[in-house]
């Protein structure tokens, strides 16, 4: 890499990286450090083809995906879920202010399984069509929509606080992006 490419692939960690990261967090289920961990290893593929990427963000991005399908993948092959804290009930929050909303979704989706998360921000965080997302995750279409619609339904049970926090009309803002989240009792 000469001297212009590593300054154009500097500004470019300088100027998108807080973006990534937070879609790296989101795939990893809110682990900040695996979300960490997810976007540097993306970035150092990135570094090493940089002169041959036309679209680096997309780039990034599609990296992003495909190596938290490829930590699904092996985890599911070791089949423990492995969270931060123990699975106890939590009491609804009283106010509903973004912040809290934001917190509580969080903590959801790192409730749900790797692969249900990962569709879930794929799909309504990143915004992207069933179609991009079967392309992205390698299955089909049919297999993107039942895994949406079981991962929402196991959203809606496993925390239920959201529709005590009236998310079934409010979406969610995280730095500018938006994640529109649909709760049913």
């Amino acid at each position: 890499m000469d001297a212009e490419e590593l300054e154009g692939f500097r500004d470019f960690v300088d100027n998108r990286s807080s973006a990534l990261l937070r879609t790296a967090v989101l795939l990893s289920g809110g682990d900040r450090h695996a979300g960490e961990d997810l976007l540097q290893n993306a970035l150092a593929k990135a570094a090493g083809r940089w002169e041959r990427i036309d679209e680096p963000e997309a780039y990034v991005r599609q990296i992003l995906y495909r190596q938290q399908v490829s930590r699904w993948r092996l985890k599911w092959r070791r089949r423990e879920l492995t969270v931060a804290e123990p699975p106890e009930t939590r009491s609804a929050p009283d106010t509903s202010s973004a912040a809290e909303l934001r917190v509580v979704m969080r903590e959801a989706l790192s409730r749900l399984t790797a692969r249900q998360r990962t569709v879930l921000v794929l799909r309504y965080f990143e915004d992207l069509p069933e179609a991009e997302v079967a392309r992205l995750l390698g299955c089909s279409v049919g297999t993107v929509r039942s895994t949406t619609h079981r991962s929402l339904a196991r959203l809606r049970v496993l925390a239920p606080e959201l529709a005590a926090l009236g998310a079934a009309d409010t979406e969610l803002r995280p730095s500018g992006d938006h994640l529109p989240v649909e709760v049913r009792p």
